[in-house]
This record gives C-alpha cells, structure tokens and sequence, in this order.
C-alpha cells in the first residue's frame, strides 16, 4: 500500500475507528506499542453502559511514531475487523465543512477500504477512506474518500468518475450531506409519482390512461397482494418533471367514484420517507413538550379508590384544570400515580406548594411537575454523578425538595440517611460507570452491631 507525504501533526495523536466492541486498550496497546513510546489508548465508550463506540485515540510521544503506526498498520485486521486510523482532527471544522470528501457508489463486493484507499491515493493525501458495510461486515457498494485540499478532490472526481472498477462502472462525485440533498431541486423535482386511494378495478393500464393526458407516461405500476389484489396504491413516472407538476395540480384532491379523493405526491424512497416521518414526529413531540411544560404535574401515592373525577376535585381549587387521569392497568387497576394538567404554570406551582404531601384518604401525595424519560434520566446521571460529602454514611448531603426529588424512592433515601446508605451501598453501580465505593470501618462496624435491625 503506498501513500502520500501529508501535512505534519505534531501532536502524534491518531483516530483508531471501526473497531469491534470488544477490543480493549491493552489490545490496541499491543499493537501500536511496535511502531514507538505509546503515551496513552483510550476507548471511547458510553457513558451509561460503558460499552465501546467502536473507535479510540492512541497517543504516540513522537510524532514521527504515530506516522510510523498511521503507514504501516492502517486497515490492519484486530478481531476481525479492520482498524480504520486517521490522524485526530482537534478542530472538526474540516470535516464538517466537507471540503475534499467525494462520494464513490457502485463498488464491486470484493473492494475493501484497503483497495479504495490505494486506488485514490495517487490523487493526494487522504484524510480518511471507508467503505460502509452492513452487519455482516459486508460491502454495501458505496464508499467515501476525503482528501485533505478540493483540488485533490475534484482532480479524482475528474480522473476516476466512469472508470471500470473490478468490472463495475463507478460513479464519483463531491459528498453532500443527507440534510441537503432532500431538500435539493433534484429531490423536490423527481418525475415519480405516488398515487393512492384509486378504485380496486385499476391495473396498470387503467392508471396509464389517468395520467397520459397531461404527457408522455414512461411507466405505471399498481401494487398488488399475493393474490393480484391491488392495493389501492401505486406509481406513475413521466418524461419530464413539467409533466409530473401539471398532473399533480389536476389530479391531486379528485374525486373517485370510491367516495375517496386521489392522494398524490412525490414518490420517495424507503429511508428518505423514513426520515421525513421521524423529522415531523419529532416536532409534533417538541412542541407537545413546550405546550405542557411547566403546567403538567406528576401525583403519585394514590389510593386504589381515587379516579379522574376525584383527582380533578382535589386539585381544581388551585385553578383551571385542563385535564385530570389516573393511570390504570390491563385490568382497569389504578397504578398509584397520574397527571393533572393547570392552564399555567402559576396555578401548577400553587398545586404543588399546597398540595405535596398532603394526605387524601390515608396516603401524603407526592406532587411534581411532570418530566419526560430523558429529563428524569438526565436528572438520575447528575446526582449519580455528585461527589461524595463525607457525611459518614456515603451519600451526598441534601435536604428535601419536592422539585429536586421527582423520584419518591430517592426522595425518602434522602430524608432518612440510614436507609440511604444501605440502598446505596449495596448497589456500587448507583455512582456511575461501574466505580466501587469503599465502604467505613465504621460503617461495618455499626452494621454488625446492629444486624438484627438490618435483616
């Protein structure tokens, strides 16, 4: 494998990426500890289940080391897979800006990163070099390359672009980001049409002679069952994207003798419409979240017996409530806990003052303001995450606050420490990432004095 002279990092830090869940730094160390003094090998993993991310940083005392290591062991196979090493990029404003990246699609299976990487290589430096693969670490046929400069960029663009690959003619062009090409004239300007809500009686034909009067129609495919059964869909695709237009203006909201209107748009792929459906939901979610927020109590401790009309009387004196439920089970059961929903976010701090705590029928409430998972599981890693007090029992000093608590449980462990530090102590992962917490002589001492209260 030959390349080229590139530009001097003198911080000796490489990128190791693509690598296999269970490759560990003493691995990697091994490995990269052959080409010089290696200082440092982190593996990046997350921050909850500490499972790898599938790439590491391998830091070098000399520069001219990591070199060494980038020439001679990129795309070297660790646990059967091959190591991906480029050098780290402190500042990601180069690959963000995407200058110098091209896209490569129609690869033959048999080329790997190492054959793209020597294929592209006479062209300049390269920053990185990867061919996608699917699970089973198959090709996927599309690649990318990106080049430290534009012109060496456009200069393979340019040179490689048609040529004959393994047998395969590929495509080469500049890379542009997902977000972009949706929203493209190309995209918007397509000449495929979806068509739905069509009567059962159309076949292809029947959908041709539909669309023929506004152009020439190149193919029609109504989808159908295993049976031959239409499914009351398909797709008509013209000559020119004019056409296209002009048939969706006149067709787009007909009515058919279904008593449906003809539904038209833009036919997309699988993935592109995939996306477009995660994007909306995720802003129908978001302005959910900014509707409710701030006005959306969480209750919890209710008795069995207390329904939506009784937690709405309890709490309707502290303003207009918009909506009042008691969750249930499969079996119509009270679950202990629902939401009551005030007009603003005045009356829900009122609510939550006056009525936290109070005892309805036989049991105090709790009373919040209603989080999402992601805000409670946030809210868990920050106290999971606070340094140790030195209070004797191995929790963090806190006082009760029924906003800082959403968590009942972490609230009670709170207000009473004994029990907190049981709680705490025999679970070592509730600090985080796994760290054991050594436990007082004291503490010890104090449990075996007092092991009849304890069991």
């Amino acid at each position: 494998m030959t390349t080229t002279s590139g530009p001097n990092y003198p911080n000796a830090s490489l990128y190791c990426g693509d690598l296999g869940p269970d490759v560990t730094e003493a691995m990697l160390f091994e490995k990269f500890s052959t080409c010089g003094a290696v200082l440092s090998i982190r593996v990046c993993r997350d921050l909850i289940s500490r499972r790898s991310l599938g790439y590491a940083y391998v830091n070098f005392q000399e520069s001219a080391d990591a070199e060494r290591a980038l020439e001679t062991m990129n795309f070297e196979v660790i646990k059967g897979r091959p190591m991906r090493i480029m050098w780290s990029q402190r500042n990601p404003a180069l690959r963000k800006s995407g200058v110098g990246n091209i896209f490569i699609k129609n690869l033959d299976k048999s080329i790997d990163n190492n054959v793209l990487f020597d294929t592209f290589s006479t062209f300049g430096h390269i920053l990185s070099c990867k061919v996608s693969q699917d699970s089973h670490q198959s090709s996927k046929g599309y690649g990318f390359v990106h080049f430290d400069s534009e012109e060496a960029a456009n200069n393979a663009i340019n040179k490689v672009n048609g040529m004959l690959l393994n047998g395969k003619k590929v495509f080469v062009a500049k890379f542009v980001p997902r977000s972009q090409r949706q929203t493209s004239d190309r995209s918007q300007r397509l000449t495929n049409i979806y068509v739905k809500n069509f009567t059962d009686d159309y076949d292809d034909q029947k959908l041709r002679e539909l669309f023929e009067p506004f152009g020439k129609v190149i193919s029609t495919k109504v989808m159908t069952d295993e049976n031959g059964k239409s499914k009351g869909f398909g797709f008509v695709s013209f000559e020119d994207s004019e056409m296209a237009d002009n048939a969706f203006e006149r067709l787009n909201g007909k009515e058919m003798s279904n008593a449906k209107k003809l539904y038209l748009n833009r036919a997309q792929k699988k993935a592109e419409r995939q996306e477009e459906l995660r994007r909306k939901f995720e802003e129908r979610k978001l302005q959910r979240l900014n509707r409710y927020k701030g006005i959306n109590l969480y209750v919890k401790n209710l008795d069995d017996f207390i329904d939506d009309e009784r937690l709405h009387n309890e709490f309707s004196a502290f303003g207009k409530i918009t909506s009042a439920k008691v969750m249930i089970d499969f079996m119509n059961h009270s679950r202990g806990f629902g939401f009551v929903c005030f007009s603003t976010p005045e009356e829900a701090q009122k609510a939550i003052s006056q009525m936290n705590n109070r005892i309805i029928t036989t049991k105090p409430l709790y009373v919040c303001l209603a989080q999402t998972k992601d805000e409670r599981k946030a809210f868990l890693m920050r106290q999971q995450m606070q340094p140790m007090s030195g209070n004797g029992f191995g929790v963090p000093s806190v006082r009760h606050n029924p906003q800082t608590y959403p968590n009942p449980h972490l609230m009670t462990a709170a207000m009473n420490p004994s029990t907190a530090s049981m709680a705490f102590v025999s679970n070592p992962m509730a600090f985080g990432n796994g760290i054991q917490t050594q436990i007082p002589n004291s503490w010890n001492d104090m449990r075996r004095n007092r092991r009849i209260q304890f069991y």
